[in-house]
């Protein structure tokens, strides 16, 4: 008997396979097994969670507000959790997850401790197969990606990691054990929104801790206060307001833009909401004073100024303001970390913080990190919050291939192209979630995003099942025509002048272009909806 026939004997067939186990990839899986699909899950992890199972760093926690970070199709689901703070930790998170996957008995469709090696379109079945590294072989006809925009890690970024005679760990991948940093000497490479949450943690424990800054961050201070019984009642009984909102604001959280045009109101006018959003402690200064930040390079300075103001008043010391407080970009042109007394930890005398900008790190040696002028750092414990290959990181280290054998790695090495971040020229049958081009990708509430972009694939797959049509592909056409309104939306933008991970420019080689759609989480449901109403025009279906 030949091997490809042993294959095909040992495959397991499905009508879908979705790769993830996290908030999308949970949705997903209880939305096919409700509408009857023979359907599968499996995840790389030993349980469910996706982002919130990996990112167990110390001080990880939400920077959406709890109570939007939920699931809106049952309001019991909902109402039968129970938040202790606006923006809980990361074990509450993972135990809420937990929760769902209880509730909804997933578990038994889930293969876990399973990394997804290769999924191959078979032209001639019109099928995907997918291999996993234990040796499981997939046969499905539907392959539904909720891989998650931030879970291929940049972990091996220096040279000689490996020599490091230390501990070394990386954000994403923090162990579950309890790490001990008592008076050892602690090394902190990345200072975004995961290496603040780190540092600001770990700082009063620490022996010493040296900071390794390359671009200075914006940040925005967190008011996080304690749910008891009266506060969690209240937000439950918003659910049905945040069931119709949540899907058709800018970003998908409670705020938008309502107040007016900038260039209408008055200074003392502007301070107010400035202050006010400020105050408010959530990611509402960025999502919610004005559009005219990411476009208007006068509003964006007027902006940036303000909150540059307020970190001096926090920084005091001259240099500390000149390391750590931007100037060469604007406020939310780069992802807005949310923060707790993380600016103060630079007072402390056991902290430094080592400017890399113009000395950058050379190499990681057995004692610790080097700099490019032969300054050496000796170091007990290296944490890297280097961040990640984001968006489309987790597929191309999947070897996927599409008709003709075509690679995605390959393609998107080129240009990183999709059509509205839910399906991909080329490859049949493949969806994605979380993936370029899309809202999800960055600019949302991960939810409120997820949860749409998986009930639209739910519905796809209901209208192919019930027209009797058994391959869909989004046309060149279709794809050219959302590429193109992506960007002249995306380069109309601040964003696309600067330097950062939502650009690519973190990831050496890296096709630039806007990972996330910017034209409003409202208005892309809506582009959604529209094409689903109207039968799919644009997708070629047989």
């Amino acid at each position: 008997m030949s091997d490809a026939k042993q294959q095909t004997q040992a495959a397991t067939r499905l009508d879908a396979l979705v790769i993830g186990a996290g908030v999308a990839g949970l949705y997903q899986l209880h939305q096919l097994r409700e509408q009857g699909f023979a359907v599968k899950a499996v995840d790389t992890a030993t349980n469910v969670g996706g982002t919130w199972y990996w990112n167990r760093y110390p001080g990880a926690k939400f920077d959406s507000e709890s109570y939007i970070y939920q699931y809106l199709f049952s309001e019991d689901l909902y109402k039968d959790w129970t938040w202790s703070q606006r923006f809980p930790g990361q074990p509450e998170i993972e135990r809420w997850m937990n929760y769902i996957a209880d509730r909804l008995d997933l578990r038994k469709d889930i293969h876990f401790s399973t990394t997804v090696k290769s999924a191959h379109f078979d032209e001639s079945t019109q099928r995907w197969t997918v291999t996993t590294d234990a040796g499981e072989i997939f046969d499905t006809q539907f392959l539904i990606s909720c891989t998650g925009m931030l879970s291929a890690p940049l972990a091996n970024v220096f040279p000689g990691q490996e020599t490091f005679k230390g501990r070394i760990f990386h954000t994403s991948r923090w162990p579950k054990e309890q790490i001990d940093f008592a008076g050892k000497r602690v090394g902190v490479v990345g200072n975004g929104a995961t290496g603040i949450q780190v540092i600001q943690t770990i700082a009063p424990t620490v022996g010493e801790m040296k900071v390794f800054v390359r671009t200075p961050q914006y940040i925005t201070p967190m008011n996080n206060p304690s749910y008891g019984p009266a506060e969690a009642a209240a937000y439950k009984e918003r659910f049905a307001e945040l069931r119709e909102l949540l899907p058709r604001t800018f970003s998908g959280f409670e705020y938008d833009f309502e107040n007016g045009p900038w260039a209408d109101l008055s200074p003392a006018r502007r301070r107010e909401i400035l202050e006010a959003n400020w105050k408010d402690g959530s990611l509402k200064l960025w999502l919610a004073t004005c559009s005219e930040l990411f476009f208007e390079s006068a509003v964006s300075e007027e902006v940036s100024e303000f909150v540059r103001e307020k970190m001096r008043e926090r920084l005091k010391d001259p240099r500390l303001c000149e390391l750590l407080i931007p100037t060469d970009y604007g406020f939310g042109t780069h992802r807005v970390p949310l923060e707790s007394n993380y600016l103060e930890v630079y007072h402390q005398p056991n902290v430094e913080l080592v400017s890399v900008k113009a000395n950058p790190i050379k190499e990681v040696t057995p004692k610790g990190i080097k700099l490019a002028d032969g300054t050496e750092y000796e170091l007990d414990i290296l944490i890297l919050a280097t961040g990640f290959d984001a968006g489309s990181g987790a597929l191309t280290r999947i070897d996927i291939r599409g008709r003709g054998g075509r690679s995605l790695k390959d393609d998107w090495n080129r240009e990183i192209r999709t059509t509205l971040g839910l399906q991909v020229h080329g490859y049949p049958n493949l969806f994605t979630t979380g993936a370029p081009l899309a809202p999800s990708a960055a600019l949302c509430n991960m939810t409120t995003c997820l949860q749409q972009q998986t009930e639209w694939i739910t519905g796809c797959l209901t209208h192919l099942r019930q027209s009797g049509t058994s391959v869909i592909e989004a046309s060149a056409a279709l794809e050219d025509e959302w590429v193109k309104h992506h960007d002249e939306i995306a380069n109309a933008t601040l964003v696309t002048k600067t330097d950062s991970w939502y650009m690519g420019s973190n990831v050496d080689g890296k096709p630039r272009r806007l990972l996330s759609y910017i034209g409003g989480v409202g208005n892309y449901r809506q582009k959604c909806e529209d094409l689903a109403r109207e039968g799919y025009p644009g997708f070629v279906m047989q």
